[in-house]
C-alpha cells in the first residue's frame, strides 16, 4: 500500500484515516465535495480534489487502494428522501468501483454499516440475516453486494467493513444531523438536560474512530485476497443510551420516537482472527476527557 484514494477524506472517519495513512508514509488523494466534510479536516500533505463521487471520472496512475467512505449517512433523512440516498450512495459506490476497474486499482475497501442487520440476534455475526430498516442501511447492503460482484467479475479485490456506532475526534456536531455524543456534550456544557430518543433503553456498541482507522489500514496491508468478504468492526460490548447519558452525569429528558434497532452488539471474532485487529479505546474514559473541552 503506497498510494491510495480516500473518498470522504474531509469527513469524520475519513479525515482520521487520512492522517493515519500519512503517518505511516502512504501517499493519499482525497475525493470530497465538502457537503459535510470540512476544509480544516484536510491533511495538508494529501492531494485534495473537490468533487461529487457519483460523477467524478478522472484517470489515476499508481494508485493501489481505494478507501470508500463518502456517503450520505443520516438514517431519518434517508427514510424521508430515499431517492437522494439511492442517487449518492449507490451511484457513488458504483462509480468508485468503476474507477478501480478502469484504473487497475487492485483493492477496494468499502465502509459499510451495522445498520444492514436491523433488529437481529446478538452478539451479531457477519452470517446473521440482514434486514435493513432504512434507505441508508439498504444502500450500504446493496453497496456490499456490488463489491462482491466486482470481485467476481472484474478482479477488483473488495472488502466491506460494517462499522458499529463510531465516535471520536471530529464527530459531526453541525447541521440537521448530529451524532448522540456531540448532542450530549453541547447540552452538558450548556447545563441543559440530555435529550434521549425513545426510552433510552436501546443499546449500542460504540467503537472509536481510531480503532476503525486501524481496521482499514490492516485491510490495506493484507497480502492475500478478500474476494468481497464482510467484517464487523465494533467494540464487542454495548451500553444503553441512558448509561451513556449517565457518563456525562446530568439530567435526562425523553423526546422523539424514531425507528431504530433496539440493540447492536458486534461479534468481532472474524476480524480478530483474520487480521489480528483489537479495539483499544474505552468509551467512558474517552467521554470523561471529551466533556472537559469546549
Amino acid at each position: 500500500m503506497k498510494k491510495v484514494i480516500v473518498t470522504g477524506g474531509a469527513g469524520f472517519i475519513g479525515s482520521n484515516l487520512v492522517d493515519k495513512l500519512i503517518e505511516i508514509g502512504v501517499e493519499v488523494i482525497i475525493l470530497d465535495n465538502l457537503s459535510t466534510g470540512k476544509k480544516e479536516n484536510i491533511n495538508p500533505k494529501a492531494e485534495f480534489i473537490k468533487c461529487d463521487i457519483e460523477e467524478v471520472n478522472p484517470m489515476f496512475s499508481g494508485v493501489d487502494t481505494i478507501f470508500h467512505l463518502a456517503a450520505k449517512t443520516a438514517v431519518q433523512e434517508s427514510i424521508e428522501n430515499p431517492k437522494l440516498y439511492n442517487e449518492i450512495n449507490l451511484k457513488g459506490t458504483i462509480n468508485m468501483l468503476e474507477m478501480a476497474r478502469r484504473c487497475d486499482i487492485k483493492r477496494f475497501i468499502f465502509s459499510s454499516s451495522s445498520s444492514v442487520y436491523g433488529d437481529t440476534k446478538i452478539p451479531t455475526k457477519e452470517t446473521n440475516k440482514t434486514q435493513p430498516m432504512s434507505t441508508y442501511a439498504l444502500t450500504k447492503l446493496v453497496g456490499e453486494e456490488y463489491c462482491k460482484l466486482y470481485s467476481k467479475l472484474y478482479e477488483v479485490d473488495t472488502i466491506s467493513l460494517r462499522y458499529f456506532n463510531a465516535y471520536g475526534n471530529r464527530m459531526n456536531n453541525e447541521g440537521g444531523y448530529k451524532l448522540v455524543l456531540p448532542i450530549f456534550k453541547e447540552q452538558f456544557l450548556n447545563k441543559q438536560p440530555l435529550t434521549i430518543n425513545n426510552d433510552g433503553k436501546q443499546k449500542r456498541d460504540f467503537v472509536n474512530v481510531l480503532d476503525i482507522c486501524e481496521a482499514n489500514i490492516l485491510c490495506g496491508k493484507y497480502e492475500n485476497k478478500f474476494n468481497g468478504e464482510v467484517y464487523n468492526v465494533g467494540q464487542g460490548n454495548n451500553y444503553t443510551i441512558n448509561e451513556v447519558a449517565d457518563m456525562f452525569g446530568t439530567d435526562k429528558i425523553y423526546g422523539n420516537k424514531v425507528i431504530e434497532p433496539f440493540e447492536t452488539l458486534a461479534d468481532t471474532s472474524k476480524i480478530k482472527n483474520k487480521l489480528k485487529w483489537r479495539p483499544t479505546y474505552n468509551l467512558n474514559d474517552w467521554i470523561q476527557d471529551y466533556k472537559k473541552y469546549t
